[in-house]
């Protein structure tokens, strides 16, 4: 009989597994599993171009559907997974139907993390959004209208991405997190106070070291109007029109602990992309993966990383040898200022900045023991091509020829 590998998750790694397979010649059958009524799309635009409105939906696609049908690639959307049967290699549909598979895929991402506050126990509120989907989009945009507050919990890249768009909207916005800095998880200080100021500058609104303490609703019960946060042991109530919430993402890995396979923060595969199941796969944000750069087990929530770890699930299906692992990187668009991110910058102990933080054209480097372990980069695209490279291979830097703009970065590490 014929092979069928089934891939279950329809977004940037699950389309990537499937495109990579036909494009390295496999020929036996591909079956791509989506919940979604959309075939594989970019999640990046939701919080910015295609929020204000510059993308159309097609334009998201990664391809038409026209394209799969060719590859004769099997598109399942709309259709859920409800279990995994290891034994009879079947996935059970959610209409109690079964697919079968000789070796299986999990690609299923994550879902954005709830806020669990007094207020949001009420059920679905008509003006409290989470931002994931095609979907969540739909039902946002209506309520961003000029002149309307947006209060948006959570400044990492969507609370950030969406404050940028709301301000271009003619919106006001107010920002509020729990630590004391914006994108606290991903740069360092000196990045965060650029972006920060960048913010302030354009009249976002930023309430830093707070912590939420309710939602609260309308009479009916209906709608968010305000939202209580405690600063500093001072309460205070920030009326909203729109309330955002972007807290972080939960890996979707309930398939997987149901159906045996080993689960830590992620799917647990190896460097090969296998579970504890030799029939089984994992890729993308749902995977917890070994990296060589990090030295332990990580679990990135990237584009780039989910389509680099498709490409190595499928060369692993194929028999292949892996394409060469890749130092984690990520990109973000705020006002029209693109941030670029290589490496992860946790456990650094200086920070050295070339370029101009005013003219908003600077590379912020980061070593650990004097290597090079990450960099943001923001106007510099050939700083960020050169930081790629030197990042990968951690070297040990002087740190004023790295702040000298008068030295080629591609000399530095040689």
């Amino acid at each position: 009989m014929e092979e069928t590998i089934v891939i279950v998750g329809a977004g940037q790694a699950g389309g990537e597994v499937a495109s990579s397979l036909r494009q390295q010649g496999y020929a036996g059958r591909v079956v791509l599993v989506g919940d979604e009524a959309h075939p594989p799309y970019q999640r990046p635009p939701l919080s910015k171009g295609f929020l204000l409105g510059k993308l159309q939906l097609a334009q998201l696609y990664l391809k038409p559907e026209a394209a799969y049908e060719r590859a004769a690639i099997t598109l399942r959307l709309g259709t859920r997974v409800d279990a995994i049967d290891r034994a009879a290699r079947d996935v059970v549909l959610h209409d109690g139907s079964r697919l079968r598979y000789d070796r299986l895929v999990l690609a299923t991402g994550g879902r954005a993390r709830r806020l669990s506050v007094p207020g949001t126990d009420q059920g679905r509120l008509e003006n409290l959004f989470y931002l994931r989907s095609i979907a969540d989009v739909g039902a946002m945009r209506a309520h961003l209208v000029a002149g309307r507050h947006l209060v948006l919990i959570g400044a990492g890249y969507v609370g950030l991405e969406v404050a940028a768009a709301a301000v271009e909207l003619g919106m006001k916005a107010t920002v509020i997190d729990v630590a004391p800095r914006v994108l606290s998880r991903v740069t360092g200080p000196e990045v965060s106070a650029f972006i920060e100021g960048v913010h302030r500058e354009r009249g976002v609104t930023l309430r830093l070291s707070a912590t939420v303490r309710e939602v609260a609703v309308d009479a009916a019960g209906r709608a968010a109007r305000e939202v209580v946060v405690a600063t500093g042991g001072v309460e205070e109530r920030i009326a909203a029109d729109v309330v955002l919430v972007g807290i972080g993402l939960v890996p979707n890995t309930e398939l997987a602990a149901a159906a045996g396979l080993e689960v830590d923060d992620g799917i647990v595969v190896d460097e090969r992309a296998r579970t504890s199941d030799e029939a089984v796969l994992a890729a993308g944000d749902c995977a917890s993966q070994p990296s060589a750069y990090a030295g332990r087990r990580i679990r990135l929530e990237s584009v780039p990383n989910a389509m680099e770890h498709a490409r190595v699930a499928a060369a692993t299906l194929l028999g292949k040898p892996a394409p060469p692992p890749v130092v984690p990187w990520f990109w973000s668009e705020q006002f029209g200022m693109r941030l670029q991110m290589v490496g992860l910058s946790t456990g650094h102990d200086r920070c050295v900045v070339r370029g101009s933080m005013e003219k908003r054209s600077f590379s912020a480097f980061y070593l650990a023991g004097g290597r090079l372990i990450a960099a943001d980069v923001i106007g510099r695209p050939a700083d960020f091509m050169a930081s790629r490279k030197l990042v990968a291979a951690r070297p040990v830097i002087d740190p004023a020829a790295l702040a000298d703009e008068g030295v080629p970065l591609a000399s530095l590490g040689a």
